[in-house]
């Protein structure tokens, strides 16, 4: 038996048998092919090719109609690597005038792809090699027959070097227990859609394919990020039963849904949803939540492939509207830039996270912002609709953003359109300038929301994206939580509503500790909901203002973690 760590990117425990998926890369060679056999090693090629768009195709037919569209985007991405000639014809080049098998000039031409990826300064768009990486190795295991439309292993966790979008969407349907993968953060893809789907991962497990052989006995551990390998029956026993004790718990969260959210000293907490599209509002509904604390209106972008006009935009914003006509919708402006990249519009290429990104890009580009305005304010007239501006930094920019807004009013008076003319606009504190200038927004906003995903990114110069310094991305570091308080006091003073949208928001082991910081408000991803409100109905805050008094005092980091375990006892 021994133990392997990685970072563990989706909760619950799993155990099952190994099954190692092939590195079809590592594993093919390369050979001559004859001249009378070149047209059908083409052929082979170009097979292999529609196989993958067609399946590529059906999943995102099968995405639609689960209501999973907002992962759609990463098989876009995928279908067009495979549209690109560099992709579609250039392999075909390779094998005829080198005369060598379709698998090879497939890696032939991806290493000459990835070495140009490997120039570019800009950090997102250099990864986005591992797209290109993935796309090629699923078009040789359809060559080699390895592909996993052909899987049939059921009840088993997926050990892999890295596991692309469209297979661990495919995964949904089949039994598999967990997935184990060499690379990869807590943004990854494999992370984003395991979360989604509810199957403990652990990412980053440096060389798990060398220490696991198929069909060992596996214990994934996705809340603490371990591997036991061949554990004994003591340690299986041990598990089996944390396993049972999270099922029940699992359960008894569900009797929760109808519960307010109330403090045991009858104190209202807000609970709100992130989400991306507007197909599955089902956990806004269940659960007595509060609304949309935050829909991330990128995503409809990087669905079309294009600019949406006023009035596509404006349909969708209604019918999100519509259909929670009695909750508080909160709609982010565009946020593209940085690690969400949008194909048809400008990005910066070095420092994408610092460069032309959310509203810097709107303000620069006029015109898209005041459409998405226009239609927002249109959409407002059907139910409770805010807007929220995104990475705010001075407030020379909110007052352009002012000047845009009464810009996009001006223009619907005078086209005679309806809409809400008093919608409540707030800011997303998450650079920390506005953190410490709170007072200067909170004068003229009617709301705050701290994205504290950006802020700690931003506050500690740890890129978020990057696993080499995931280790230094602290929610709990000293800093955060004076920035965070801040905020808070700041918007309790001038009287307006303050939330919270960023992963610490759905952390139930921070949930008490933002309580006694003053926080009302929390919006999070919609599996956290319910864990979130367990902690608050057993949170009294008149105890916890104190006790985090003296956490906020602290500066030493061990401290801090003790004291929060204490507030969670």
């Amino acid at each position: 038996m021994f133990i392997l760590s990685g970072i563990p990117v989706s909760s619950g425990i799993s155990i099952g048998r190994a099954f190692i998926l092939a590195h079809a890369l590592s594993e093919i060679e390369s050979y001559k092919i004859e001249d009378s056999k070149i047209s059908s090693e083409v052929k082979r090629f170009k097979k292999a090719l529609e196989n993958q768009k067609k399946e590529l195709a059906a999943l995102k037919k099968q995405l639609s109609k689960n209501n999973m569209k907002e992962y759609s985007s990463f098989v876009d991405i995928h279908l067009s690597i495979l549209n690109d000639p560099k992709i579609s014809k250039d392999p075909i080049n390779i094998i005829e005038q080198n005369k060598i098998n379709a698998e090879w000039s497939i890696k032939m031409q991806m290493d000459e792809i990835i070495k140009k990826f490997n120039k570019i300064n800009n950090s997102y768009i250099r990864e986005r090699k591992n797209d290109v990486y993935q796309v090629c190795e699923n078009l040789i295991k359809f060559l080699v027959g390895q592909h996993t439309s052909k899987l049939n292993n059921k009840g088993q966790v997926i050990v892999a070097h890295d596991i692309s979008p469209s297979d661990t969407l495919k995964f949904k349907n089949s039994n598999f227990l967990a997935f184990i993968t060499e690379i990869g953060g807590t943004t990854s893809h494999t992370a984003i859609l395991s979360k989604s789907l509810n199957i403990p991962s652990v990412v980053g497990t440096q060389n798990a394919k060398k220490l696991i052989k198929q069909n060992d006995l596996l214990i994934v551990d996705g809340d603490n990020g371990h591997i036991i390998i061949n554990p004994t029956k003591l340690v299986i026993n041990h598990y089996k039963y944390k396993k049972s004790l999270n099922d029940i718990e699992s359960q008894k969260l569900l009797s929760l849904q109808k519960v307010k959210s109330k403090t045991i000293d009858k104190t209202d907490i807000n609970l709100f949803v992130n989400i991306e599209d507007t197909n599955n509002l089902k956990p806004v509904l269940e659960n007595e939540t509060h609304g949309v604390g935050l829909f991330r209106t990128e995503f409809i972008f990087m669905d079309k492939h294009r600019m949406l006009d006023e009035n596509e935009q404006f349909l969708i914003y209604k019918k999100l509207a519509r259909s929670l006509p009695n909750k508080i919708i909160t709609i982010r402006t565009l946020d593209s830039g940085g690690d969400k990249v949008i194909e048809h519009m400008p990005h910066t290429n070095q420092n994408p996270a610092l460069g032309l990104r959310a509203i810097r890009f709107c303000l620069a580009e006029p015109q898209v912002f005041i459409i998405q305005i226009k239609a927002l304010l249109r959409a407002a007239d059907y139910g409770n609709i805010r807007i929220l501006i995104p990475m705010l930094s001075s407030y020379n920019e909110l007052k352009q953003v002012n000047l845009l807004i009464q810009r996009a009013k001006d223009l619907l008076k005078s086209e005679r359109k309806r809409f809400k003319p008093n919608t409540p606009i707030g800011g997303m504190i998450e650079v920390p300038a506005a953190a410490v200038d709170i007072d200067s927004f909170a004068k003229e906003l009617d709301f705050l929301s701290i994205g504290t995903n950006d802020l700690i990114q931003y506050t500690l110069a740890v890129d978020r994206t990057d696993d080499a310094v995931s280790h230094l991305y602290d929610s709990s570091h000293p800093a955060i939580l004076k920035l965070i308080k801040g905020v808070i006091d700041s918007g309790t003073k001038a009287g307006i509503e303050v939330s919270l949208c960023g992963e610490m928001a759905g952390d139930p082991k921070l949930t008490k500790l933002l309580i006694g910081l003053g926080l009302r408000n929390f919006s999070m991803h919609p599996s956290s909901i319910l864990k979130v409100k367990k902690m608050i109905i057993n949170s009294d805050t008149r105890t916890l203002s104190n006790k985090v008094k003296k956490i906020i005092k602290t500066n030493n980091r061990d401290q801090i973690d003790n004291l929060i375990n204490k507030l969670n006892t």
